[in-house]
């Protein structure tokens, strides 16, 4: 009789060891959920068109800022790492220049609209997409992810998980600088 119950404690066991080995592997490596590649790098970003997070009458689209190097950052209230990097965000975009375009993603709009008033407004426009209507031609799978679009309108870098001082000087200030000098 106890011989019954030993296959499925033995599949229990083996999947809780898959999940062990799982977060050891993401407690080695900090950039663990960052390496997860984008099939837009190099390829043209898909148009954002969203109603204004602020005044749901207008509409926000990512053309505004055709012929410019600019980042997209996808970010939600209820999204733990997006509190933490928004200082970060706020920096970069009063002393480093950034151009941020948010997409405030399945959120609470007044939840949204309060935590920008609070905590500080980094975008340069913010669209509101509560069913993930943009989302979905950008395959972001979580928030925050940050994504940087060229001149040409063409992704080249992807970034899951918080903007930290480390990537920016790292990554995304030396991509920044190269792709406006070219």
């Amino acid at each position: 009789m106890k011989a019954r119950y030993l296959i499925p404690f033995g599949i229990f066991m083996a999947i809780m060891a898959i999940f062990v080995l799982g977060l050891h592997k993401m407690s080695e490596d900090p950039n663990f959920a960052r390496n997860v590649p984008s099939v837009l790098i190099g390829k043209q970003a898909p148009e954002i068109v969203l109603p204004d997070l602020f005044d749901q009458s207008k509409m926000v689209s990512s053309s505004s800022l055709n012929g410019q190097v600019w980042v997209l950052n996808v970010w939600a209230t209820w999204c733990p790492e997006c509190w933490r990097e928004h200082d970060f965000l706020m920096y970069l975009a009063k002393k480093e220049g950034v151009k941020f375009f948010g997409i405030n993603w399945r959120d609470d709009e007044a939840a949204a609209k309060k935590f920008l008033k609070d905590k500080g407004d980094p975008f340069v426009a913010v669209g509101f997409d509560p069913e993930s209507r943009s989302i979905m031609n950008w395959g972001v799978y979580g928030a925050p992810e940050t994504f940087v679009i060229d001149k040409q309108g063409v992704v080249r870098w992807k970034n899951a998980g918080a903007m930290t001082r480390e990537v920016w000087e790292g990554e995304l200030k030396p991509l920044l600088n190269k792709l406006e000098k070219g």
